[in-house]
């Protein structure tokens, strides 16, 4: 048995774990989830059925972990010898856009996709105030930072470089130089090269089979 099962369609956020498995040189075995049928094996592990959700096998347990931020920082975790985890002058740095991308940056940008940007009174109580100072603050990071963590990339950048890959390639992140940039050293890795290969063959394979 493989040290992971991974619950994965192409076509959704499981993009960012498979990613991530491949950061850390993961033995995982994938399994396809259609979304008119998803399998029981998933249900039960997580009853939303959302995808990413990997299971752990280790020590006589199984370990469910949901969520693509979650999942992409219990792989660094567990794979230490990946060297993608933050350093003690790091930490900060790590959670605080790790969970801003998970969070403000999610918030912002879906709402505004869906045609819904709050007002200045509502500003004041939804967790992202408003989708431009969202984007100004994430710019901001990149136009004085090579990765989230300064100049060394983590598994921070894993999560929040997909934000920033499916924000470009789908326009809902405007084109700027410090995006554009820090896209551009992302995609040069090795495991993302090698994740973006599989999904996008399965992606073309399934859209070629209806």
């Amino acid at each position: 048995m493989a040290a992971f099962t991974f619950f994965y369609n192409p076509m959704s956020r499981a993009q960012i774990a498979r990613w991530a498995l491949h950061e850390v040189d993961a033995d995982y075995e994938p399994v396809l989830v259609r979304w008119d049928a998803k399998p029981a094996a998933l249900l039960a592990a997580n009853p939303m059925g959302k995808l990413p959700t990997i299971i752990h096998h280790h020590g006589g347990h199984d370990h469910v972990v949901s969520e693509a931020a979650a999942v992409c920082h219990y792989l660094a975790a567990v794979h230490p010898q990946a060297g993608l985890l933050p350093g003690e002058h790091e930490l900060a740095d790590y959670f605080r856009w790790l969970f801003f991308a998970a969070g403000p940056l999610e918030q912002a940008v879906t709402n505004k996709a869906y045609g819904w940007n709050p007002d200045e009174r509502q500003q004041v109580s939804v967790g992202f105030g408003s989708y431009e100072r969202t984007v100004d603050a994430l710019d901001q990071w990149f136009a004085g930072h090579h990765y989230v963590c300064g100049e060394r990339f983590t598994m921070a950048d894993v999560y929040v470089g997909s934000a920033v890959d499916w924000g470009l390639a789908f326009k809902t992140i405007p084109e700027r130089p410090a995006f554009a940039a820090y896209a551009e050293r992302f995609r040069a890795r090795e495991a993302y090269q090698a994740a973006k290969a599989i999904d996008n063959k399965l992606i073309e394979e399934m859209r070629a089979n209806g």
